[in-house]
């Protein structure tokens, strides 16, 4: 009987590429800890090995019509949006529905952060809010979630409304700011008792 080893860990790669091959963002994941046979290690340890697999993945997909294929024993499932590729690497054995899925969750996620303006020089602009995106769906190789909605509301900007305090330093102002701490004072003392 074949001994199977669930895990996890099903995503090898998360790349977003411009439509020359360069890396706009690339995340390659090894899990932290050692498996049987090394079936999970990293296949790209160094980034020369790493823009040599990208290269030739840009090559295979620039301008094709299909979203999935088997490229140097990995599933990759890709989308084309205006001027990048969003790529997502996976084993030979792991569920390709579910990684076109994470794609199509990138994707979505970023097109809501990013205001629907989804191209190159947008995601340079933004890169804070693309890295957590990604963060936010995978981690070390581990999806976390599919919900475009649910990715782009845990990454979202503080508000950037510019609240300023205006004070009122006459002396009406302090003596009523007085007030009003003594009478704060005066009711959590008597809350106290």
């Amino acid at each position: 009987m074949a001994q199977s080893n669930v895990t996890l860990f099903t995503v090898n790669a998360i790349l977003i590429l411009d439509n020359d091959s360069h890396r706009i963002l690339t995340q390659y994941y090894q899990p932290p800890h050692p498996y049987p046979h090394n079936q999970y290690a990293s296949a790209y340890p160094t980034i020369k090995e790493q823009r040599i697999f990208e290269k030739g993945l840009f090559d295979k997909t620039h301008k094709q019509g299909t979203d999935i294929i088997l490229y140097d024993n990995h599933i990759v499932v890709y989308k084309e949006v205006v001027d990048v590729i969003i790529y997502v690497v996976g084993g030979l054995n792991e569920n390709e529905t579910m990684l076109y899925q994470v794609v199509l969750a990138l994707r979505d996620s970023l097109e809501i952060l990013l205001k629907h303006s989804l191209d190159k020089r947008t995601i340079i602009d933004n890169y804070d809010l693309v890295s957590l995106a990604v963060d936010e769906t995978v981690d070390d190789g581990i999806i976390l979630e599919t919900d475009p909605i649910v990715i782009s509301t845990r990454v979202t900007r503080p508000p950037t409304n510019d609240t300023t305090i205006n004070l009122d330093l006459s002396e009406q102002g302090l003596m009523s700011a007085l007030q009003l701490v003594r009478a704060k004072v005066s009711e959590r003392v008597k809350q106290a008792l």
